[in-house]
């Protein structure tokens, strides 16, 4: 199972990790709402994002590495562990660097990026050492440490990461479609059939043309990059929650956001029944909660262009979004379970 980017906010009455301890809520405190006081926050400047950034930068190599092996274990040898490493973190670099960037912005403080490696263990008769992602991580994320100031913060950093993920995996999609071969039917990344969102399907239509029957496109470790970006992009903008939907979602429709987060998290539940895929995702989906806070000035609008910009973002959700991501059975599953464990 790829996990992705998860953004969590803390609650804004935890001051004990937070520089710029907030009220409650926005009204027992209204100098926190204000522009001055925020263009102070601003001016007195971030603390650097590089005190206590070790984990953030071990777990970084740690994810390099373990990305590099699992595409070194193809058919391109060395050659196929940096092609996974460079379209891979570059994508998922450029969708945590969107929020950071715009928290930087708005005087949001936050962490650095923080990969999430996979971990290796033996499995199967002969306990082969296999990650458990056969792409070599479960995504990344970033921390936030202080309240959203107002409703355009919260939609400009929910936003950001998605699309500057989107436009990256763009480029090192069309490389992936020309890097993939046609081979008989049978299945992607070792074995394990993967769905097609309909961006995905439509880029290789036109830079490949029709398969023929019986045939199927074999991705390499590019297309493999593209393709697990563009699922990251569409879990992530998924409106429940903290999630980055969710921060877009509340942003544009405040209290009515509760009942499409309900929505989607129903809708989750009975994805798990088509695929088991959907279990895990769907425990992080109610881990998160439906409920997104208050920023410290809801009140304020955020304009026509986020509304515009926020449809942008429905957009790419559907191209991205496909409900059987891996193609592989509740029966298929079980089967591998009990085969890798010798039950």
């Amino acid at each position: 199972m790829a996990a992705a980017h998860l953004p969590p906010q803390e609650n804004p009455t935890d001051s004990s990790d937070n520089p710029y301890p907030s009220p409650r809520a926005p009204e027992y405190s209204p100098e926190y709402s204000t522009r001055e006081y925020w263009e102070e926050v601003r001016a007195a400047g971030l603390p650097s994002p590089w005190r206590g950034a070790w984990p953030n930068i071990i777990s970084f190599v740690l994810t390099v590495i373990s990305v590099y092996f699992v595409g070194a274990s193809g058919d391109m040898g060395r050659w196929g562990g940096v092609r996974l490493v460079l379209g891979l973190l570059s994508i998922l670099m450029a969708h945590e660097m969107g929020h950071y960037i715009a928290c930087r912005r708005y005087g949001v403080n936050s962490t650095l990026p923080f990969f999430i490696p996979a971990p290796w263990v033996p499995m199967g008769p002969g306990l082969m050492w296999l990650p458990l992602s056969f792409i070599g991580t479960f995504g990344a994320l970033i921390r936030i440490k202080s309240p959203f100031p107002n409703r355009k913060a919260l939609f400009d950093v929910g936003i950001a990461g998605p699309l500057a993920g989107f436009a990256m995996s763009l480029p090192v999609l069309v490389l992936g479609l020309l890097e993939a071969r046609i081979v008989p039917a049978g299945g992607d990344a070792g074995g394990v059939g993967l769905g097609e969102p309909l961006l995905f399907r439509w880029a290789a239509w036109l830079l490949r043309g029709d398969v023929p029957d019986g045939m199927a496109l074999s991705l390499g470790p590019l297309g493999l990059a593209a393709w697990f970006g563009l699922l990251v992009t569409a879990l992530n903008l998924m409106p429940v929650g903290q999630l980055d939907g969710g921060h877009v979602s509340y942003a544009l429709l405040r209290r009515r956001a509760l009942p499409l987060s309900r929505l989607v998290s129903l809708v989750a539940l009975v994805l798990v029944w088509l695929r088991p895929m959907w279990l895990v995702w769907t425990i992080i989906l109610l881990l998160l909660g439906r409920r997104h806070p208050a920023t410290l000035a809801d009140e304020r609008p955020v304009g026509r262009a986020r509304v515009w910009i926020g449809l942008l973002g429905l957009v790419v959700f559907v191209l991205c979004f496909t409900p059987n991501p891996i193609l592989i059975s509740w029966a298929d599953f079980l089967r591998a379970i009990r085969e890798s464990t010798g039950l």
